[in-house]
């Protein structure tokens, strides 16, 4: 078997992993239920990638977003690595030829929307391969208490009614305890593993001042204290960015 520092280290360069990444690699590898919770660039991929090219089978990677999809599949393919995507982008040939490249073992990762799942042949077509495991991303859009809720997500409670014995490794940056007991339980996790990194960034800050008159006095103060520096002022209409720019 592949020694997974060997290929953290010759197929992504890295000497070591952040914080968690390998607790969540080795529970993914022992096919263990698991939630993590990483804020953006805290290297969720990995998480999925690394053990994925250690264990036999094809990784089904869930995501919401076509754009999404595709960076992802351009990073690994980059890499040397056989991933597809299978949407509405590509063409009924090209998808047919993804089918063709899963059942003959050829492609390790395969991206698809949640809607995808709920098709009755494509799910029959995946009780055919040898499946690693499955990857759910963006996974606060399993749940109804989170700000991205989409129905879709919320059928994928049928991986496991349909795949009891293949494990789910769910992803998200941003998940209140609220949300992931939610996803925990519509996800039917075997294992409740939740694993949360630390959200909170030193290196940034947010303050709020009440607003005075119509801001613009202070504003031009804001300004003096942050010259030759560089930001965005956000306005609520477009109408009011062309007034605050003329001034």
């Amino acid at each position: 078997m592949p020694d997974k520092h060997q290929i953290l280290h010759n197929t992504f360069g890295f000497d070591g992993f952040r914080p968690l990444q390998e607790v969540v690699v080795d529970k993914i590898f022992n096919r263990e239920d698991v939630l993590l919770i990483l804020p953006t660039g805290g290297g969720k991929s990995l998480c999925y990638q690394l053990p994925g090219l250690l264990m036999d089978g094809v990784v089904v990677v869930v995501s919401p977003l076509l754009a999404l999809m595709q960076d992802q599949v351009h990073g690994l393919t980059a890499k040397g690595i056989q991933a597809v995507m299978m949407s509405s982008l590509q063409s009924h040939e090209e998808n047919n030829q993804a089918e063709v490249g899963l059942k003959k073992g050829e492609i390790k990762f395969v991206f698809v929307a949640p809607e995808r799942l709920q098709n009755s042949y494509f799910l029959q077509f995946l009780s055919t391969l040898n499946i690693a495991f499955f990857a759910v991303d963006e996974a606060h859009c399993v749940s109804e208490w989170g700000h991205e809720f989409r129905s879709d997500y919320r059928q994928l409670g049928l991986l496991k009614t349909h795949f009891p014995d293949i494990g789910v490794a769910a992803f998200t940056a941003t998940a209140t305890t609220q949300v992931e007991k939610d996803i925990v339980h519509q996800l039917q996790f075997k294992d409740s593993n939740i694993i949360r990194g630390k959200i909170f960034r030193d290196n940034l800050f947010i303050n709020v001042k009440p607003r005075q008159g119509n801001g613009q006095l202070q504003l031009m103060d804001f300004l003096q204290n942050h010259q030759n520096e560089q930001g965005i002022i956000y306005t609520l209409s477009r109408k009011n960015t062309e007034t605050l720019s003329a001034f």
